[in-house]
Parts: C-alpha cells; sequence; structure tokens
C-alpha cells in the first residue's frame, strides 16, 4: 500500500526536503553571525539574565528540545514556557529584576497567543527583549511592533503548507542549535553535513523502512527520551496523533520519569518508540528500561532510533543512521531522529486512509489555531 502514496502531498515533500533546508539555515546565520553574536552576548555578560523560549504545540516542544543545549554552549540560564502559559499567567514566568530574552518560535505567527504572549511578558516585566524565530513573512508575528525586538526570518520553504509541522519544527531548532555556537559557527559545516547524511540515509529507504511497523496493529503508542529528548518524544506523539486524527493514542516521558507510574498503560496493543541518546553515560539508563520492558510488561512491538548498533534485546527493530564509526553531537542527532518520528507518522496516517495534508476530517485541528479570543491583562 505504501508503494502507492501520492507524492503530490505536501506533507511527504516537506519531510524529505529537510536534508537541503539544513543547510540553507546553516548559511543563514553563519551569515548574520555578527548581530547575533552580540545578542547573545548581552545574556552571556549579565549577571541575573535568563532565556525563555516560547510557543504553542510543536513551536512550544522545539523551546524544550533546545533550551538544554542552548544553556549548555551559553551558560545562559534557560527554559521553555508556553505562550499559552504566558497568556494567562505572565507574573509566574517573567521575573522583572531579571534582563529576559524571550525567544519567540513560531511556524506562521499568526496564533493569537504568539503577540499576546509577547505584550503580556512585557507587561509583566520592563527587562524583557525579544529574538523572533518565524518561517512566515507575512506573519502577524513578523510584523508587529514590539519594544527590544530583533527578527529572524527563516527560508520560505521551511513554511509547511501541510497541517502538520515538520521543516518549521527542524528548521526553528537548528536554528537556535546554531545561535548557541554562534562563535564556532564556522566550524560547524562539516556537523551539518554528517547530519544531512544521516537524514538522507532514513529518507532513501524510508518506505521499506517503515512498512513492517505501520502495517501492525495497535492502538497505544509511548514515545521515551532522555533530557532535552523527552521534548522530541513529545513532538512525536503529538505528530502521530495529529496525522492518525487521534485514531493512535500516544503518550511521552523520559525513560526514567516513565518508570513511576506511566508504565500502566503498557498493553498488548501499544507499540513502544525509544528515541537513544548517544552519550554513553545516559544510554545505561535508557537501555536499563528497555530490559524491564522485556522482563515484565511486554508492549505489541518496540523500535528504537540510535545513532549506532546498540546491544540490546527487546526490541523488534532497531534504526541507525552511523556507518564506519560516524558521530555527531547530540544535539544534532536528535534532528535526524525527529524525522524518523515524522516519516513514522506521515506512513501511519496514509497506512490508515488519512489525507497526511489534512488529517482532520472533522475539523478539530487546524493548521493555525482558532477560536481563541484574547482579553487584555
Amino acid at each position: 500500500m505504501l508503494k502507492d502514496i501520492n507524492m503530490e502531498f505536501y506533507t511527504i515533500n516537506e519531510i524529505k526536503q529537510q536534508p537541503e533546508l539544513w543547510l540553507n539555515v546553516f548559511n543563514l546565520i553563519k551569515s548574520k553571525q555578527l548581530e547575533l553574536k552580540k545578542l547573545v552576548e548581552r545574556y552571556e555578560y549579565s549577571q541575573d539574565s535568563e532565556v525563555i523560549f516560547t510557543g504553542a504545540g510543536s513551536s512550544f516542544f522545539v523551546g524544550e528540545m533546545v533550551s538544554g543545549p542552548f544553556q549548555f554552549y551559553t551558560g545562559i540560564s534557560s527554559r521553555a514556557v508556553s505562550t499559552t502559559e504566558i497568556v494567562t499567567h505572565p507574573e509566574f514566568y517573567l521575573n522583572p529584576k531579571k534582563d529576559t530574552l524571550l525567544v519567540s518560535l513560531a511556524r506562521s505567527g499568526d496564533s493569537p497567543e504568539s503577540i499576546a504572549a509577547i505584550i503580556n511578558a512585557q507587561k509583566a516585566s520592563s527587562k524583557v527583549s525579544n529574538l523572533i524565530i518565524s518561517c512566515n513573512k507575512e506573519g502577524k508575528l513578523m510584523n508587529t511592533e514590539f519594544r527590544n525586538s530583533y527578527r529572524l526570518l527563516l527560508p520560505d520553504r521551511s513554511n509547511d503548507k501541510g497541517l502538520a509541522m515538520t521543516s518549521s519544527v527542524s528548521s526553528m531548532a537548528l536554528t537556535v542549535l546554531l545561535i548557541a555556537r554562534i562563535n564556532e559557527i564556522k566550524n560547524l559545516g562539516s556537523k551539518i553535513k554528517l547530519l544531512r547524511v544521516y537524514a538522507d540515509r532514513i529518507i532513501e529507504n524510508a518506505e521499506a523502512t517503515f512498512a513492517n511497523i505501520v502495517s501492525r496493529s495497535f492502538e497505544r503508542v509511548v514515545f521515551l527520551g532522555s533530557g532535552y529528548y523527552m521534548g522530541l518524544a513529545r513532538e512525536a506523539h503529538l505528530k502521530l496523533q495529529e496525522l492518525t486524527n487521534g485514531k493512535i493514542i500516544c503518550k511521552f516521558d523520559s525513560f526514567l520519569g516513565f518508570r513511576h507510574g506511566p508504565k500502566a498503560v503498557v498493553n498488548n496493543k501499544t507499540l513502544m518508540v525509544y528515541f537513544f541518546s548517544n552519550d554513553k553515560y545516559v544510554s545505561q539508563y535508557e537501555l536499563d528500561l528497555v530490559n524491564s520492558m522485556e522482563s515484565k510488561t511486554k508492549p505489541a512491538y518496540s523500535i528504537g532510533f540510535s545513532e549506532s548498533n546498540m546491544k540490546v534485546k527487546g526490541i523488534g527493530q532497531l534504526i541507525t543512521f552511523s556507518k564506519a564509526g560516524e558521530s555527531i553531537d547530540e544535539s544534532f542527532l536528535m534532528l535526524a531522529e525527529l524525522v524518523c518520528a515524522q516519516l513514522f507518522s506521515f506512513y501511519k496516517s496514509v497506512y490508515e486512509g488519512f489525507n497526511p495534508d489534512s488529517p482532520s476530517s472533522n475539523g478539530a485541528i487546524h493548521r493555525v489555531v482558532e477560536g481563541v479570543r484574547i482579553y487584555d491583562l
């Protein structure tokens, strides 16, 4: 059935264009090195500063994926807070005593909360500046004036036309990862090239790789990732639910966190999906969890995404990227695993008879959220 897929679907083309698009993003950030370096340095040298990544839905999950690496590489306290929380409770998240860089992440920039979050954040603190990263030059977010703002428009192809965010997610994530290492941007070209190779290997054999998985009978899927990979797991869980219009119920968690109660959801109709880190310390905990699943509660099937082959029992299919000892930074590897999650979700959508570009037959979800009324704070 997968061989009959109509490649005119926006979604599959937007997934497969990502390796090339990442090079465009890299060149864009490299061209803006000096101004972005000044922006980051303002907070690096401040005695009391922080960075808050914000967005809604997948855009917020991008913040969860990148806030850890950003703090690690810059030394600036960083966290992710959704626009939906900032809109209703800005005083819980904005500290008026701290110099704060609010990084707004948005595909369209037309969600009502995108602008309201900035307005309410600036009402809560006079020390808020803005970095707006968006994929849509026509969006309201890119065309509304805010004080102390720097705008970064990503390549037009990152503005997905399909309902599900794919190219936009990886492009925004890569943008932040590159800004976090802006001082060494010229030396990251080789890493981006290897990242492209990793993703291309999976894309080239995508139909064969995922045919066995999506044809299996399962009603639930649990995605696990450690640390900021839990943001990846959260994005993956949303992608599959969106593209199957809620037919497949999904959950996400960390490998360690899953032991503390959530493990109860596993039954013989559950698919487990493991996003493995290439950090040897972290992977010890991950493998322990997988082994415990094999010895106690067995799911219907399990798949894992890993940089290289691993000695692990209890995984039905392990999908790897590396050949001949190749290795890439953990944060960049995350984007290759993200592509796998997107492909899996797309092919499952097709297999179940949905239109991946517009899977919501009842209109429950839209490309840009509808029906949100914003009130004055």
